[in-house]
Order: structure tokens, then C-alpha cells, then sequence
């Protein structure tokens, strides 16, 4: 028979791996909605513009909170792509509007997956919009010249006791 503390510590551990999945897949859903509403926003914003305008605003924008540099950015295509189905978007809403968003944001998720990451974690380590709980989550490598606002030691279930209470 296993003693109270060892039951205790246990059921927590079950607990904590089954908070950290459920956040990991929470923070990948939200980054990635949160990357279609900024880009859908910014994309409103210049719809009035001529199209070709408009695109290069929205993906100057993009670049631009992500510091990326527009001349050496693999996935700037792809980038493009999506801002230009969004600048459809919301010129024409609909289901061939759409259509052609969810497959420019598939083939940049594609783009970054063949790079050996996501875009989900482009947006939580780059954006200057990133949500601060992304990086609790799963904080950036410690190179990549990634926003100082993805940056953490550890992640949330990581961190453990204060030093002074072991």
C-alpha cells in the first residue's frame, strides 16, 4: 500500500500532465485565432485601398510586429498569400472568400512545419501582440531573436516551489 503523500503527489503529477496538454493545445488554438483576427483587422482597416496596396500594408504590418525582415523571411510567399486572402476577405465575405483563407493559412502552417516549427509558435515567440500566458506555456528558445515577451526560464508547471520552501 502506497503511503498518503506518495497517493497525493501522484494525483497531482496526473493532474499537472493533464493541465499541461490541455494548455499546449490551448495556447496553439489561440495564437493561431488570434494571428486570423489581427490579420482579418488589419486587413479591414485598408480595404479602401487599392488591393495590391492594401496586401503590402498587411504584410509590412505582419513582418514588421514579428521583426522580421521582409528581404529574408523563407516564408514571406506564403505570408503574402494569406494577407492577400484576407484582403479578399473582407473586401467579398463568403464561402469561396474563405475557402481560399483557410488554404493560404494551411499552406504557411505547411511552410513552417518543412522549417521544423509552427506557426502557432511563431506567433506566441515574434508577435508583438503575443498573449503573455503563450509563453508560460511554452516559452522560446533563448536564441532566435524572438520578442522579449515570449521569453521565460521555465514554463508554468515547471517552476515549481519558491527556493526557499525546499
Amino acid at each position: 500500500m502506497q503511503d498518503f503523500a506518495t497517493e497525493l503527489r501522484q494525483e497531482a503529477e496526473a493532474a499537472i500532465a493533464t493541465a499541461r496538454d490541455a494548455a499546449l493545445r490551448a495556447r496553439t488554438a489561440h495564437a493561431r485565432a488570434e494571428l486570423m483576427r489581427h490579420m482579418l483587422t488589419t486587413a479591414a482597416k485598408v480595404k479602401e485601398r487599392p488591393a495590391r496596396d492594401a496586401i503590402a500594408f498587411v504584410l509590412g504590418e505582419w513582418l514588421a510586429a514579428w521583426g522580421q525582415d521582409p528581404a529574408t523571411c523563407p516564408q514571406k510567399p506564403q505570408m503574402e498569400d494569406l494577407a492577400a486572402a484576407c484582403q479578399a476577405m473582407v473586401r467579398a465575405p463568403g464561402a469561396h472568400a474563405d475557402t481560399a483563407v483557410r488554404h493560404a493559412f494551411a499552406a504557411l502552417e505547411a511552410a513552417y512545419a518543412a522549417a521544423g516549427t509552427t506557426l502557432a509558435d511563431q506567433m506566441a515567440w515574434r508577435s508583438s501582440c503575443a498573449h503573455g500566458w503563450w509563453a508560460d506555456i511554452s516559452p522560446s528558445p533563448q536564441n532566435g531573436g524572438y520578442s522579449a515577451l515570449s521569453r521565460r526560464a521555465e514554463t508554468l508547471w515547471e517552476r515549481g516551489c519558491a527556493p526557499h520552501c525546499r
